[in-house]
């Protein structure tokens, strides 16, 4: 009889096997805010809608009792309203750094895609804009 090569091997339960990928998608939010570089925008609001791709990582499942087990879709609206009308930008660039500076606080988001049209400024368009990808670099500086 041939002796077998297989180890039994003891899992930790408290060491996770898998990692997640989460992504948080949040479409089409449109505010009315006071955006631009003109002076006729700088005095009336206008809409301007954004649209987010978050990528997080996990080591272990959401929980459904808590919820700081997820990055939270309705926080990062909230933040996103709160942002616009604490400050006028003259610039979306500058508002997409000012909305990756406040999401990146939470340590576990790696990568953002956000998205920020304007939908009134040019009548020929239905919207002009920008697109963003932003990730964490794991570089220490």
């Amino acid at each position: 009889m041939k002796k077998s090569n297989l180890k039994i091997v003891k899992i930790n339960k408290n060491k996770s096997l898998f990692n997640y990928e989460k992504k948080i998608l949040i479409n089409e939010l449109i505010l009315n805010l006071k955006l631009g570089y003109y002076d006729f925008e700088k005095k009336k609001p206008q809409k301007v809608k954004f649209s987010l791709e978050i990528d997080y990582e996990d080591k272990k499942p959401s929980s459904d009792k808590d919820i700081k087990s997820i990055v939270n879709y309705g926080t990062i609206v909230k933040l996103i309203t709160k942002l616009v009308k604490k400050k006028h930008y003259n610039f979306l660039e500058t508002l997409a750094e000012a909305v990756f500076d406040e999401l990146f606080k939470d340590q576990r988001i790696a990568k953002i895609m956000l998205k920020i049209e304007k939908l009134e400024i040019l009548k020929q368009c239905s919207s002009v804009g920008i697109q963003i990808t932003k990730k964490r670099s794991h570089d220490k500086l």
